[in-house]
């Protein structure tokens, strides 16, 4: 699911909006802090218990709250789900050995990749482990989102390998230890928990039972929550999906003509259950309302949620994902040979008199404030136009065709540490809002006992895209009214902002509207030599980051499957006849 998937940004890059800034000494002096150790020794009491398989009284956590109404916050880690053993982390697994099982190549493919996301880290990842060289392009610094998904959490477990093995740390030179990708992850409870709009300021719980196998534990999770389902909405809406029940994965991609909206009312399901549940699913899945989402995304969804104990479970990465996650992944690549150039956007693609690719023509990209020297803006003409060549192109970004949402992340410093929330992802139920998260809880790295950072979904925000960031942060702080009546006033006369920092992403997942499947491309276009990453083409997990992800094997795999027409092509070079911008 993407409501995982928050861009978390170095403090190094925010807007300063106050006197007070983040303390980047807090990371290395978290061990120390009294109330963390707290936090770690429950954590690990937390995972004694389920070990001893005491914790049968577990099936809800049942938050406390102090005489002043707010809710306590727990803010610990919980341990890693067993994901190896389910069927879809096999499958993840088969095909990523493939890659290292691989006849090694006499000869190197160079993969020209265009796009560092998900898809063209994936895809380059991939091809570098079959013994080939990528070079990854990317017109921006490294962005990357996460997720508790078999190929995702596969991908982790690999690059555990490189930094030491999936189980134990490693020790440098000078004894110091280092963990494992998986280390960085935070995995938090089993559970759903949705803002109650009638109820400003609660929440409403949906708690999935560790000692139950799927598809019990969401049967019991659903069954326990009185709070925003009835039970006779709960039994029409159990009728509605009897015939995706029955009818299987057929029945499942029959439904891409119909809106999630369409589907809820021909089904003879009450509206109240989109409105109280699918409002805010759909905008976790693809940052857009039940009106437009496909149905064909939301039983997708629903099916991996039945059918993988945690598949619903979330995780937080522990720090910024360019340093936490990206420059592992990036590592790996360069390791093997592997090239990745920032800042290097393609202008043009130039074409063969045979209609196949003869290279990408790029155009360099420089910060603004560096385009007033000099030497930059010399170095500006130079890189415009330069040339890069391959045996093979894979373009990693998104298609016109499949035309990718509009989301904005706003992330916001609070002088204080607000009280009414969770050390988990929360569904804000808001209009503007999708989830939101308290990162100073739920993040080790933004850790602070005293003062709350929040990181926001600002979806659906094709409206909002192209509004300042200061219009953003005020609608935000209209909503945020709503979620902390007793903390937060829109004109900030209670809890003030410090700082804010808005990241607008123009085109993330592809929308996944009605009647869009057949527009899905395969990885392997018709053009010889030419390739396609991304969660919009054809892969099982639709647009999601797993999608990309997989999609990016899928490339991957199909290059390796080409290799000896993709060899033979390089020794044909018939002169250049046309160019696609």
């Amino acid at each position: 699911m993407n409501l995982v998937g928050f861009s978390a940004v170095s403090p190094s890059t925010l807007q300063k909006r106050s006197l007070w800034d983040v303390n980047p000494s807090r990371k290395t002096s978290i061990d120390a802090d009294p109330i963390w150790n707290n936090l770690r020794a429950s954590r690990i009491s937390e995972y004694t218990r389920r070990l001893l398989k005491v914790s049968a009284s577990r099936f809800s956590i049942s938050k406390a709250r102090p005489k002043d109404g707010s809710l306590q916050v727990f803010c610990m880690d919980y341990p890693r789900p067993e994901l190896e053993n389910s069927t879809n982390f096999l499958e993840a697994e088969k095909l990523s050995a493939s890659f290292l099982d691989s006849v090694r190549p006499k000869e190197p493919l160079e993969v020209v990749i265009a796009g560092a996301g998900l898809a063209g880290l994936s895809a380059a990842k991939y091809l570098a482990d079959a013994g080939h060289k990528p070079i990854l392009l990317e017109a921006r610094g490294l962005h990357i989102f996460f997720g508790a998904y078999p190929n995702i959490q596969n991908l982790f477990g690999e690059l555990g390998d490189v930094l030491g093995g999936k189980v134990a740390a490693w020790k440098d030179k000078d004894g110091d230890w280092y963990e494992t990708i998986n280390d960085r992850l935070q995995w938090k409870e089993h559970s759903m928990i949705f803002a109650m709009p009638s109820k400003p300021g609660e929440f409403s719980r949906f708690d999935f039972p560790e000692v139950l196998p799927a598809p019990f534990n969401g049967i019991w999770a659903i069954l326990k929550n009185n709070e925003m389902l009835t039970w006779s909405e709960k039994v029409k809406f159990a009728i509605g999906l009897l015939p995706a029940i029955v009818g299987g994965q057929s029945y499942v991609e029959a439904q891409d003509s119909l809106s999630v909206t369409e589907w809820m009312k021909r089904q003879g399901v009450p509206g109240r259950v989109c409105d109280e549940v699918f409002i805010a699913m759909s905008k976790a899945l693809n940052f857009i309302n039940p009106d437009e989402l496909s149905m064909q995304c939301i039983l997708i969804a629903l099916n991996r949620f039945l059918q993988e104990k945690d598949g619903s479970k979330m995780a937080f990465l522990d720090g910024n994902p360019p340093e936490r996650l990206c420059m592992p992944i990036v590592d790996h690549i360069k390791s093997l040979g592997g090239q990745v150039l920032l800042n290097s956007r393609v202008q043009k693609i130039e074409l063969k008199s045979d209609r196949t690719v003869k290279q990408f023509i790029l155009k360099l990209l420089l910060p603004e404030e560096w385009k007033e020297i000099m030497c930059f803006q010399r170095l500006e003409v130079l890189g415009n136009g330069s040339v890069i060549t391959g045996d093979a192109y894979v373009f990693a970004t998104p298609v016109d065709k499949l035309v990718g949402v509009p989301v904005i992340n706003v992330h916001i410093w609070f002088d204080r540490k607000l009280k009414n929330t969770y050390d988990h992802l929360l569904f804000s139920r808001s209009p503007l809002l999708s989830v939101y998260a308290d990162m100073s809880a739920t993040c080790k790295e933004y850790y602070d006992p005293n003062r709350s950072m929040l990181e926001l979904v600002f979806a659906p925000a094709e409206e909002w895209i192209s509004r300042s960031d200061d219009d953003i942060v005020d609608a935000t702080m209209k909503e945020l009214e709503k979620l902390f009546p007793n903390e937060i006033a829109a004109d900030q006369s209670k809890a003030k902002i410090l700082k804010y920092h808005v990241v607008k992403t123009p085109r993330s997942v592809y929308k996944n509207v009605p009647n869009c499947e057949p527009c899905r491309p395969l990885q392997r276009s018709p053009i010889e030599g030419f390739y396609l990453a991304g969660d919009y083409t054809k892969q099982k997990y639709l647009a999601s980051m797993e999608g990309a992800v997989l999609s990016g094997k899928l490339c991957a795999q199909a290059i390796v499957q080409d290799y000896d027409a993709l060899v033979s092509r390089s020794l044909r070079s018939p002169s250049a006849e046309m160019s696609v911008v």
